[in-house]
């Protein structure tokens, strides 16, 4: 029993003196600088913390979790029962909203000795016209963005996007969007007549109807001008048109599985034949798999189309060709989008690649 005892004992003193060595109580730990103004710029507050235990402690580090958080410490010894201070300086640019950020305080042992909380809110600014309308248009005419993209756009559902707008210019300015391209699926809504000052939305709409569907990447550009007038600027949208989310039950579904993520056809020469590899697609579902398009840029071709369809445990083995001497010299790299009726995953994209040498 004594010898039980004893090691026990031991243990238990040193974990005593290991608790005791390395104490560090920044008291509060916790600072709310409540609300703040982004234009007043950086806050700062000073911890206390106090070395309790019996043996001297130096802050090595002090790690925060965002670059807007800086902290300014002294790395002397703090000897039993001296103080020392961290000062912790928030920059709220471009930050606005609720915030909370965490520091830790590692000593020379490289253990996390104290962790440090600031907290807050930060007022936001007031943003300036270009910083709202970062694109010029020309003719005063400014825009949010350029660009909408749409992940997927369902069959027989519209999904809408805009372009803010505003005219900074003190005169009322004509606008006109000219097509150039277009995928015939695109409602545009949008004013032929805006007076100075005025803000404003261009709206778009992407709707494929159920009883002619369609699907694949849909594409629009549409120029802008003002006043008969162009600087070039163009808006583009874009998406994926697959099915819409099946009401069945989510096991009476189709899904796709693919072999390969990338085909590599290596170096080929210019001259050489028709180059050839293959994947294959399967039906790990219990419902049939049906393939809805397959795009590329033409550089390739596949034996994969539209309408194949592959009952639930089944599969397709899909070639894949590229003709070396269509192609230019260097690297081709290309994308074979596929589009299936798989609810959860109904895009993929292979990624094919090559090296074309003389």
């Amino acid at each position: 029993m004594k010898k039980q005892i004893i090691p026990l004992i031991l243990l238990l003193l040193c974990g005593l003196a290991g608790y005791a060595q390395g104490t560090l109580v920044f008291e509060p730990s916790s600072w709310n600088f409540g609300e703040i103004r982004e234009v007043d710029g950086p806050v700062s507050h000073t911890f206390t913390g106090e070395n309790r235990g019996d043996k001297p402690l130096v802050i090595l580090d002090v790690v925060t979790t965002c670059g807007c958080t800086a902290p300014r410490f002294s790395k002397r010894p703090i000897l039993p029962g001296q103080k020392t201070e961290i000062t912790v300086t928030y920059d709220p640019a471009n930050r606005p909203g609720v915030f909370s950020k965490e520091l830790g305080v590692y000593s020379s042992e490289r253990k996390k000795v104290a962790t440090l909380t600031v907290h807050g809110n930060v007022t936001p600014r007031p943003k300036s016209i270009e910083e709202l309308y970062p694109i010029d248009a020309g003719g005063g005419l400014r825009l949010t963005t350029t660009l909408n993209a749409f992940a997927y756009i369902h069959v027989g559902i519209p999904v809408q996007g805009s372009f803010g707008y505003v005219n900074t210019s003190d005169h009322p300015i004509r606008l006109a969007l000219r097509p150039v391209n277009g995928s015939g699926a695109l409602r545009i809504e949008a004013p032929t007549r805006i007076e100075a000052g005025q803000r404003g939305a261009i709206n778009v709409t992407y709707f494929i109807p159920a009883d002619q569907p369609r699907y694949g990447t849909v594409r629009d550009a549409l120029e802008v001008t003002v006043d008969n007038l162009s600087n070039g600027t163009t808006l583009v949208t874009h998406g994926i048109v697959v099915d819409p989310l099946p009401e069945m039950d989510e096991k009476a579904r189709p899904r796709s599985e693919y072999s390969e993520n990338i085909l590599k056809f290596g170096v080929v020469k210019h001259t050489g034949p028709l180059c050839r590899r293959s994947f294959t697609l399967s039906n790990t579902g219990s419902a049939e798999l049906i393939v809805r398009a397959v795009e590329g840029m033409g550089n390739i071709s596949t034996t994969l189309t539209p309408g194949i369809r592959i009952a639930p445990g089944g599969s397709f083995r899909a070639e894949v060709r590229m003709d070396p001497s269509a192609q230019d010299y260097g690297v081709m790299s290309e994308h074979l989008i596929i589009v299936t009726n798989d609810p959860v995953r109904p895009m993929r994209r292979i990624r094919v690649t090559a090296i074309i040498e003389e």
